[in-house]
C-alpha cells in the first residue's frame, strides 16, 4: 500500500492502459513466477481419486470450484470407510486367536475362523478398496509407492490368512489386516482434510462474482446467468451490486469499491468510457457497461486459475515419505522372497518358510509411516491457524526454515500504518495553518488512504468543518486536485513540485521519518502537512529473532529516501529500497534470488501478487487484499512482524518433527524386518507376529505423541 505515498497519492483515478493489456500482463507475471516456483520443487501431485477427477470436463464446473465439491466427497468416502472398518476391527481383534494368546484369554465362537474370514473380507474389499485402486494406478505408471506397499501388505495378509482358514497350516493375520487398513484410512482422511482446509480461502475469490447479470436489450432488461454473458453485451449495474464482468462504462457514473484489487477501501469514481473490473462493488449510482471480458477471460478468474494451480502442490516431506514407501516396497519384496527361498534352502517345511515370508511382508508396511506426515501436517496447520498463521502451501511452509533474506513491505507491517499529523506549516500568510488543513481535508474526505485518514482525523480533532470539493480529479502519479470555494486546490507529492520547478521549503523535512504532502492554491505553494507512521514496537524484537537466525532483513517502500533510511536505521535493517514502484518489487525479489538468497516476501495488494509468487515463500498480511492472500503461500491474520518470526521458528520445528517421525516410522522396519526374516534364528530368537505387532503399535504411538508435542513449539523464541 505504501507504493502510493509521495508518488501516487491517489492512484485509483490515474490513467490506465487498456484493461486487457493490464490484466494479461499481471496474469503473465503471476503465471511466470508460479511456474518458476514449481520448477524449484513445488511438485504438483494428486492421489488416485484426484487423478480420476482431473479427467472430468472442467468447462461444466464454475471456475474456482472444480475440485472443491469432489474433494469433499472424497473426504466423506474415506471417513465412511474408516468408521465402518473401525467398527469391524473390534470383533476381529477380540476373536483373533493370536490376540487371545497374547492377552491370555479364550473366547471361541462356533465357526470362529469363518466369522473372522467373513468380517475380514468386508474390511479387505470395502476398507482396502482405495489402496487396491491406488496400487493398480502405481503399477500402470511403473512407480510403486505408499499405495503399492499398503496393497501388498493387506493382500498378503488377507490371502494367506484366508488360506489358513481353509486348510493351510499356520496362524491368521486378520487382526493385522484390519488394524492396518483402519489406520491407513485414518491417515489419508486426515491428509485430505488438511488439503481441503487450504482451499477454502479460494472460495472468497469465487464469491466476489455475482450469480446473475442484468442484460439490456433495447428497452428491455433481462436477468441472465453469469455464464450466459457475451462480449459486447450491455449490462445494468444497480447501486450496491457487484460488477459481473470486466467492461467499459457507456452510461452513468458512480464510486466503486475495488478493495479486492488494491487493498484500500477508498471508493473509486468511475465515469463514461472508464474501465470497471468484475468483482468490484458499485456504490450509489447506476451504470450501464459494455462487456469486455467474461468468465474465464476475466482478470479475477485468471488469478483464481493460477491460485488453483499453485494449490495443487504436494509437500516435499510427503513426497519423501512416498519415496520411503517406494524403497520399502522393493526391500520388502526382496527380503520377503529372499526369506522364503532361504528357509526352503535350509530344509525347513514350506509352510514354515511361507509364514516367515508373510510375517516379513506384513510387518514391512509400517502403520506409523502412513501417519507420520499427515499427523504433523494436520497439527501444524491447525496450531498455526490458532496463532494467526494460515498455511496455504505446505512445501513453502516447510521451506521457511531456509529463508535467508526477508523483504518487508513497510506500511502496516514494520509500521502501524496509522499516519498522524505531526506538523502543519503555512508558507503564505494569506493561508494560516488551520486554513491549509481545512482546504486539504476537502480533497481527502472520500479517501481511506492512510495519509488521507490521518489528515481527516486531525480535522475532526479540531472540529473543523470540511468544505465540499468540485471537479475532483487525480494528477497522474502525483496527487489530487479540485475546486474548493472558488479556489484551485492541489494536494501533491514532492515529485510534483520538482516537475513544476517549485522550490521545496528547507524545513519541510525536519524529521526524516515523516511523509510530507504539499498544498498548492491557485498554482502557488501555500503550505505543507507532515505526517509520520509510528514503527511497531514488535518490529525491533522480530528483527532480533531474524538476525539471530542469520536472516537478512530488507525493506521496500514507495516512500522517499529520507523516510526509508530513517526507518531502516532505527530498526537496524540490512538494507532498504526507497521510492519503489509496484512493478519493481518482483525485480527486487529476482535480484536477491540471483544472489543466491532464499527469499521471503511480505505484501498486501494485487500489485504485490507477482512478487509474492516469485518469492520462495510469499507471505500476505491479513489486512491486505484477497488476491494477495490467494497468491501468497502463507497468510498472516495480523500484520505483526513477530508473527513472521514465529512462522520461521515454527516451520523449523515442524520440519524437525516430520524428519523425526519418518525416522521412527522407517526405523521400526530396519529392526523388525530382519528379525522377522529370522537373522537371529541361530541365537534362538525369531520375531513372531504378535511381538512384531507390539513394536508396530509402539512405533505408531511414538509418532502420534511426537506430532502432538509440536503444539508446544509455536511462539517460542530461539
Amino acid at each position: 500500500m505504501e507504493d502510493h505515498k509521495n508518488q501516487a497519492h491517489h492512484p485509483h483515478e490515474n490513467g490506465k492502459e487498456s484493461f486487457k493489456e493490464e490484466a494479461q500482463e499481471r496474469a503473465d507475471d503471476l503465471k511466470s513466477a508460479l511456474t518458476e516456483k514449481t520448477k524449484h520443487g513445488h511438485e504438483a501431485a494428486m492421489d488416485q481419486n484426484e487423478m480420476d477427477h482431473s479427467k472430468m470436463d472442467h468447462d461444466d464446473i464454475p471456475m474456482g470450484m472444480e475440485g472443491h465439491d469432489h474433494h469433499k466427497m472424497m473426504i466423506a468416502d474415506f471417513k465412511k470407510r474408516f468408521w465402518i472398518t473401525l467398527v469391524l476391527t473390534g470383533p476381529i481383534l477380540f476373536l483373533s486367536p493370536m490376540i487371545q494368546d497374547f492377552f491370555g484369554y479364550a473366547f471361541l465362537l462356533p465357526g470362529n475362523p469363518y466369522i473372522l474370514f467373513g468380517l475380514s473380507s468386508i474390511v479387505y474389499f470395502y476398507g482396502g478398496w482405495p489402496f487396491l485402486k491406488g496400487f493398480w494406478s502405481e503399477v500402470k505408471k511403473a512407480s510403486p509407492g505408499m499405495m503399492t506397499l499398503i496393497a501388498m501388505a493387506i493382500s498378503v495378509a488377507y490371502f494367506y490368512s484366508s488360506a489358513t482358514v481353509f486348510g493351510l497350516p499356520g496362524v491368521d493375520f486378520f487382526w493385522e489386516l484390519a488394524t492396518l487398513i483402519a489406520i491407513m484410512l485414518l491417515g489419508h482422511w486426515i491428509e485430505m482434510k488438511s488439503v481441503l482446509g487450504a482451499s477454502k480461502a479460494l472460495q472468497l475469490l469465487v464469491s466476489m462474482m455475482p450469480a446473475e447479470a442484468h442484460r439490456v436489450k433495447g428497452d428491455v432488461i433481462e436477468d441472465i446467468k453469469l455464464e450466459a454473458l457475451l462480449k459486447d453485451d450491455i449490462i445494468l449495474i444497480k447501486p450496491g451490486e457487484k460488477v459481473p464482468a470486466d467492461g467499459i462504462i457507456t452510461e452513468g457514473s458512480s464510486y466503486l469499491n475495488e478493495s479486492m484489487l488494491t487493498g484500500e477501501s477508498k471508493p473509486v469514481k468511475k465515469e463514461l468510457n472508464e474501465k470497471v473490473i468484475g468483482g468490484s462493488v458499485n456504490g450509489n449510482g447506476s451504470l450501464k457497461v459494455k462487456v469486455e471480458h467474461t468468465g474465464k477471460d476475466s482478470y479475477l478468474n485468471k488469478v483464481i486459475k493460477m491460485v488453483e494451480d499453485a494449490q495443487k502442490t504436494k509437500s516435499k516431506m510427503q513426497n519423501l515419505s512416498d519415496r520411503a514407501a517406494k524403497w520399502l516396497t522393493y526391500i520388502a519384496l526382496a527380503i520377503g522372497f529372499g526369506t522364503l527361498a532361504t528357509w526352503l534352502m535350509l530344509g525347513f517345511p514350506f509352510v514354515y518358510a511361507l509364514e516367515r515370508m508373510v510375517t516379513v511382508m506384513v510387518i514391512a508396511c509400517p502403520h506409523a509411516l502412513g501417519l507420520a506426515i499427515p499427523l504433523v501436517v494436520a497439527i501444524s496447520t491447525a496450531v498455526s491457524a490458532q496463532n494467526g498463521l494460515l498455511i496455504r502451501n505446505r512445501t513453502a511452509f516447510e521451506e521457511s526454515r531456509k529463508i535467508s533474506a526477508l523483504l518487508f513491505d513497510k506500511t502496516g507491517t514494520l509500521t502501524k500504518g496509522d499516519f498522524g499529523v505531526t506538523r502543519i506549516k503555512s508558507v503564505d500568510s494569506a493561508y494560516p495553518d488551520q486554513e491549509i488543513l481545512r482546504l486539504a481535508s476537502a480533497l481527502e474526505q472520500s479517501s481511506e488512504h492512510p495519509i488521507a485518514v490521518g489528515i481527516i482525523k486531525k480535522v475532526k480533532e479540531g472540529k473543523i468543518s470540511i468544505p465540499k470539493p468540485e471537479r475532483f480529479k487525480a494528477i497522474t502519479g502525483k496527487g489530487v486536485e479540485a475546486n474548493v470555494e472558488g479556489k484551485e486546490v492541489k494536494v501533491v507529492s514532492p515529485g510534483y513540485l520538482k516537475d513544476e520547478k517549485i522550490t521545496i521549503p528547507e524545513d519541510a523535512y525536519s524529521d526524516a521519518a515523516e511523509t510530507v504532502v504539499f498544498i498548492l492554491i491557485d498554482g502557488a505553494l501555500a503550505g505543507y502537512i507532515a505526517l509520520s507512521d509510528e514503527i511497531r514496537p514488535e518490529s525491533a524484537e522480530a528483527i532480533k529473532v531474524f538476525k539471530k537466525n542469520n536472516i537478512k532483513v530488507l525493506m521496500a517502500t514507495g516512500d522517499n529516501e529520507k523516510t526509508a533510511k530513517a526507518v531502516s536505521d532505527k530498526l537496524g535493517l540490512d538494507g532498504y529500497y526507497a521510492e519503489v514502484l509496484p512493478h519493481q518489487k518482483v525485480e527486487i525479489v529476482k535480484e536477491l534470488q540471483g544472489k543466491g538468497e532464499f527469499v521471503a516476501m511480505t505484501g498486501d495488494g494485487v500489485n504485490d501478487a507477482p512478487a509474492l509468487a516469485q518469492a520462495n515463500v510469499g507471505i500476505a498480511v491479513g489486512s491486505g487484499t484477497d488476491v494477495a492472500a490467494e497468491t501468497a503461500d502463507i497468510i498472516l491474520v495480523n500484520s505483526n512482524p513477530q508473527d513472521i518470526a514465529n512462522l520461521i521458528l515454527f516451520g523449523k520445528a515442524t520440519y524437525q518433527k516430520m524428519i523425526q517421525n519418518l525416522i521412527w516410522a522407517t526405523g521400526y522396519n530396519v529392526i523388525a524386518i530382519p528379525l522377522a526374516a529370522g537373522v537371529l534364528y541361530s541365537s534362538g530368537f525369531v520375531l513372531g507376529p504378535a511381538v512384531g505387532a507390539v513394536f508396530m503399535s509402539l512405533s505408531t504411538i511414538i509418532v502420534a505423541i511426537n506430532a502432538q508435542l509440536l503444539k508446544s513449539k509455536i511462539g517460542k523464541k530461539e
